[in-house]
């Protein structure tokens, strides 16, 4: 049963109303704001629905496009954030965090929605005051790599608008592409199935063309970018999570390897608290020394992260790695005797 015509009533209707229109370039008929009206107990006619939006963008931001049918509503895209209740502490700093620390993953479409929002929270936060929870969060955290900092390659935002917004519509993308150490740009048919961060770098993660083979793709070696109006051709059964799990960010081929390694027992602490793998074992050899062994895939990263404790440990197996290692090692060892500073 519908509901009477109060001030109240009208007043409710109407927040129905503008919580149901979407944010510029997006737009939502009348027709259809009327199936949302009714869905919430609201019976009302067309012509009242009109008037009321009329009334209503006297005093909010509000976009009528009747350019082409169907005809249809929309927020104006740099509209203040509208809705009830308003945004907590905690709310606006989840909003932040987002904006500081998930921007470079999220695809262009959604920055711009969610933009009135970060603007509402940047507002919230700084206006909270010194005994409240919230107040300077943001200078109290941060996340640190463990690894040794580099500066983040520059990306041309029209470029990551483009791969992104394909990405998050299953669209493909039409690419100018330089290779590492190359000048010439390669024109490709990109197919984007995940984008990954990894350090200072951002990949797209997508096949070529017709093929099925997945590459990695440095974002900031894409010079121009288009999204085309033709659906993605995903490789089968394919999943960003066991690509990654295959070792694939770390640059190796998919083959794992049984690893053995004595180390130091005081360099192995961590792995205690941080393992390894799954399947990790940690036993006492000694006073001194402790054997790890665990499954792990056969990567560069592997090697560079085994090289890096030095002397604190020695990979007893598979051979082939610790033949691998000892000759890297040699080979460092001569470079420094052979030249005298």
């Amino acid at each position: 049963m519908g509901r009477n015509k109060s001030g109240t009533d009208t007043m409710l209707r109407q927040w129905h109303m503008l919580r149901g229109i979407p944010r510029y370039p997006h737009k939502v008929t009348v027709a259809n704001l009327g199936r949302l009206l009714e869905a919430a107990g609201f019976v009302v006619t067309a012509r009242t629905l009109q008037r009321d939006l009329v009334e209503l963008s006297d005093e909010f931001p509000l976009l009528a496009d009747d350019r082409e049918r169907p005809y249809g509503w929309s927020w104006h895209k740099d509209a203040p954030a509208f809705d009830l209740p308003n945004l907590s502490n905690e709310g606006a700093l989840a909003f932040a965090m987002i904006e500081r620390y998930l921007r470079p993953l999220l695809p262009h479409a959604m920055l711009s929605q969610l933009q009135p929002y970060f603007a509402l929270a940047s507002k919230r936060l700084t206006g909270v005051g010194p005994k409240r929870g919230s107040h300077g969060w943001l200078g109290k955290v941060a996340v640190v790599q463990p690894n040794q900092t580099l500066i983040p390659p520059r990306i041309d935002p029209a470029v990551n608008a483009a791969v992104t917004d394909a990405l998050l519509r299953d669209r493909q993308v039409r690419i100018d592409y330089s290779r590492r150490g190359e000048t010439k740009l390669q024109d490709y048919v990109l197919n984007p199935l995940g984008l990954v961060q990894r350090g200072p770098v951002l990949y797209v993660v997508g096949t070529l063309f017709q093929y099925d083979d997945v590459r990695l793709f440095a974002l900031h070696r894409v010079r121009q970018a288009a999204m085309l109006d033709v659906p993605v051709r995903r490789p089968k059964n394919f999943e960003l999570e066991a690509y990654l799990a295959s070792g694939a960010l770390d640059f190796g081929a998919g083959k794992r390897l049984r690893l053995e390694v004595i180390f130091d027992a005081s360099t192995a602490e961590h792995l205690y608290e941080t393992p390894l793998a799954p399947d990790q074992r940690l036993d006492i050899v000694d006073a001194e020394h402790v054997r790890l062994r665990a499954t792990v895939a056969d990567t560069p990263q592997l090697r560079w992260w085994l090289l890096a404790f030095g002397d604190q440990a020695e990979v007893t197996a598979p051979t082939a790695l610790r033949t691998s290692l000892a000759a890297t090692a040699r080979a460092t060892a001569e470079r420094y005797c052979a030249r005298s500073v």
